[in-house]
C-alpha cells in the first residue's frame, strides 16, 4: 500500500476537497434520520402542521446531495484517473530506458498486463477504493454517534458482531491479494500467447498449425479462467459473509429494540430513527467487502508495477558526460566483448581503426560476431571500459541521447510501424520535408515501387511491415537510416533480401552518401563492400585478414574464397 499513499499524495488537493465533498453528502444522509425522527414523533402526538417544513428540509437535503455527489465523483474519481495516467507515462517513458537484456527476461504479454490490468487495478482502489474508505468511515463514525444517543445499550448490541467482521476481513484480504496476483501472471501469459500468435500468423499458416496453436492458447485460456474463478470464490463468499454479519447486528435491533418500544423504553420515533442509522451501517459494512477487494487488489497490481519501475537500464549516460567530440574517427583497442548471456565471447582482441570519412567494409560467415562489432559503437550493448573509442573519447563517457543520435543504423531485420511508409523513412527526423523523403527513398531504391502503389509515400504498410516483401521492409530501413543524414552511417546487411541487381543499383546510390560519412557496411555480399576504402574479416570473433579488395583477393585466404564462390554462383 505505500506505493499506492504516495501516488494519493501527490493529488492530496483533489482528494481533499474530494473527500469534503464526500462528508457533505454523508451529513445530508445523516441529517434525514433526524428530520423523519421529529415528523414520526410529531404524527404520533398528533401534530401535523409542521409536516410540510419537514418535507422541504428533505427536499434541501435531497438538493444537496444531488450537487456534492456530483462534486465527489469528478473529483475523486478524476484524482484516480490522473494517478492512472501518470502511472502509464512513468512506466512507457521507463520501459524505453530499459537495455535489451531486460527484454530477454520479460515477455511483450507480461509488459502489456503490466501496462492495462494493473493500471487499471492501481485506478480503481486509487479512485473508488478511496472514495469507500472515506464514506465507510464518515458514515460508521458519525452513525455511531447518533446511535449512542438514541440508545447506548442497543448501539452495542448492534455492534457485537464487529469482532468476528475485523477477522473475516483480515483473513480473506491476505488470500485475495495471493489470487490476484496469480490473475495478473496468467492474464500476462494469455497476452502474450495472443501477440506470438498474431505476430507469427504468416508462419503459423504456413505449417499449417492453426489448429495446434488454438489448442495452445484453449490451455492458456482454461488456466486464466481457472484463476479468475478461484479468485471469484473467494469473493463470492466474502461479500455475503460481510452481509449477514452486518444483518446479525439489524436482527439483534430488531429484536431489543422492539421490546424496548414496546415496554416504553424507546420512542417509535427514536426506534425508526435508530433503525435508520443501523441500515446506514449495513452498507458500509458490505463496503468493507469491496474496500478490501479493491485494495487488495491494487497493492497486488502496484507491487508489480513497482518492480518494473526498480529495474535500473545497465546502459545509461555517466553522471558526467563528456562533450561530444567533433572528429568522427572510431577506434577498437584490444576490445574483447561477452554477451550477458554468454559463456564464451562474441568478440576476441578486436585492434581497429575507421579513420573519420571512410568505408569499412565487415566480412566473414553467420555467426562471426559482424552484427556485435556495430552493436557496440551506438552502446546497444556496453563495451569493456577502454576498448571503443570516439573522436578519442569512450564511448562510455558520452552522453547516450547524443552518441545515438551521431549514428545511423539501418539493420538487416528492421522494424517497421503499423504506419505510412512515409511515416516510417521520417521516423528518425519527423521534421523532414516531403523532397528529402523522396530523395532518400530514392538513393534506397525503393521510390519507383513507392510511386506504384495506389497511395504512394501514404501506403500503410500495416503491422511490422506485413503489407511489404523484405526487401522493401529492408529498403524503408535503408531510407530512414540515409534521412537521418548522422555523421556515421551503419549498414548491417541490409541488402540482404534484395537480389543481385537491385543491389548494385543501390551501392551505386550510395556512393556519394558513404563518402560524405563515416560508413561501415556489413554484407555476406563481396559485391556490396568491394569499393570500401578499408575491409575487415571476421571468423569466430576474431579479425583474420584486412586490407583491400584486391590485396585479400590476392591473399587467397577465406575472403578469396567466398569471393570465388560468390562470382561461380553468379555466373
Amino acid at each position: 500500500m505505500k506505493g499506492i499513499l504516495r501516488e494519493l499524495w501527490r493529488y492530496r488537493g483533489l482528494l481533499f476537497w474530494g473527500v469534503l465533498a464526500l462528508f457533505l453528502v454523508d451529513v445530508a444522509h445523516l441529517l434525514a434520520p433526524l428530520v423523519i425522527r421529529a415528523a414520526v414523533d410529531d404524527l404520533v402526538a398528533g401534530i401535523g402542521e409542521r409536516l410540510p417544513r419537514y418535507g422541504l428540509y428533505l427536499l434541501g437535503l435531497a438538493a444537496m446531495t444531488f450537487a456534492f455527489r456530483f462534486a465527489w465523483r469528478m473529483l475523486l474519481f478524476g484524482a484516480g484517473r490522473r494517478i492512472e495516467r501518470d502511472l502509464r507515462n512513468r512506466l512507457f517513458s521507463h520501459l524505453l530506458r530499459l537495455s535489451p537484456s531486460f527484454y530477454l527476461r520479460h515477455t511483450t504479454g507480461d509488459l502489456m498486463a503490466h501496462a492495462t490490468n494493473d493500471l487499471e487495478a492501481v485506478r480503481r482502489a486509487c479512485g473508488m477504493g478511496v472514495l469507500l474508505a472515506a464514506d465507510a468511515l464518515f458514515m460508521v463514525s458519525f452513525s455511531l454517534v447518533f446511535l449512542v444517543s438514541i440508545s447506548p445499550r442497543l448501539t452495542l448490541y448492534a455492534f457485537s458482531p464487529l469482532p468476528l467482521v475485523t477477522l473475516v476481513v483480515l483473513g480473506f484480504g491476505r488470500v485475495i491479494h495471493r489470487r490476484f496476483e496469480r490473475v495478473q501472471e496468467t492474464f500476462a501469459d494469455l497476452t502474450e500467447r495472443v501477440r506470438e500468435a498474431i505476430s507469427g500468423i504468416r508462419v503459423i499458416r504456413a505449417t499449417a498449425r492453426e489448429e495446434g496453436i488454438a489448442e495452445v492458447f484453449a490451455g492458456t485460456n482454461r488456466a486464466f479462467i481457472r484463476e479468475n474463478i478461484a479468485l471469484v470464490r473467494v469473493w463470492g463468499i466474502f461479500r455475503p459473509l460481510i452481509g449477514v454479519l452486518g444483518g446479525l447486528g439489524t436482527a439483534i435491533v430488531l429484536w431489543f429494540g422492539g421490546r424496548g418500544v414496546l415496554v416504553g423504553d424507546l420512542s417509535l420515533g427514536d426506534f425508526v430513527a435508530f433503525t435508520s442509522y443501523l441500515g446506514m451501517l449495513v452498507w458500509p459494512m458490505m463496503a468493507v467487502g469491496f474496500i478490501v477487494n479493491l485494495l487488495q487488489r491494487g497493492a497486488a497490481s502496484m507491487k508489480r508495477i513497482e518492480r518494473l519501475l526498480a529495474e535500473e537500464p545497465e546502459i545509461a549516460s555517466p553522471p558526467r558526460p563528456r562533450p561530444m567530440p567533433r572528429a568522427k574517427r572510431i577506434e577498437f583497442r584490444g576490445l574483447t566483448f561477452t554477451y550477458p548471456t554468454g559463456s564464451s565471447p562474441a568478440l576476441r582482441d578486436i585492434t581497429l581503426v575507421v579513420e573519420e570519412g571512410m568505408t569499412l567494409g565487415v566480412v566473414g560467415l553467420t555467426g562471426s560476431g559482424k552484427t556485435t562489432l556495430v552493436r557496440l559503437i551506438p552502446r546497444l550493448y556496453d563495451p569493456p571500459p577502454g576498448t571503443l573509442f570516439l573522436g578519442g573519447v569512450d564511448v562510455r563517457d558520452l552522453a547516450l541521447e547524443e552518441l545515438r543520435r551521431a549514428i545511423a543504423m539501418a539493420p538487416q531485420d528492421v522494424f517497421l510501424f503499423s504506419a505510412t511508409i512515409r511515416e516510417n523513412i521520417a521516423f528518425g527526423r519527423p521534421e523532414a520535408r516531403e523532397a528529402e523523403i523522396i530523395e532518400a527513398a530514392k538513393l534506397a531504391g525503393l521510390w519507383e515501387e513507392v510511386e506504384a502503389f495506389p497511395e504512394g509515400l501514404d501506403t500503410v504498410v500495416g503491422e511490422r511491415g506485413i503489407s511489404l516483401s523484405g526487401g522493401q521492409r529492408q529498403r524503408v530501413g535503408l531510407a530512414r537510416a540515409i534521412l537521418m543524414d548522422a555523421p556515421i552511417l551503419i549498414l548491417d546487411d541490409t541488402l540482404s533480401a534484395v537480389d543481385a541487381r537491385v543491389e548494385e543499383e543501390i551501392i551505386r546510390n550510395l556512393r556519394g552518401v558513404l563518402r560524405e560519412r563515416t560508413s561501415i557496411v556489413i554484407s555476406h555480399r563481396i559485391s556490396a563492400v568491394r569499393d570500401a576504402d578499408w575491409i575487415v574479416v571476421l571468423d569466430g570473433g576474431r579479425i583474420v585478414e584486412e586490407g583491400d579488395h584486391r590485396r585479400l583477393v590476392a591473399n587467397g585466404g577465406l575472403y578469396a574464397r567466398l569471393y570465388e564462390l560468390q562470382m561461380s554462383l553468379a555466373r
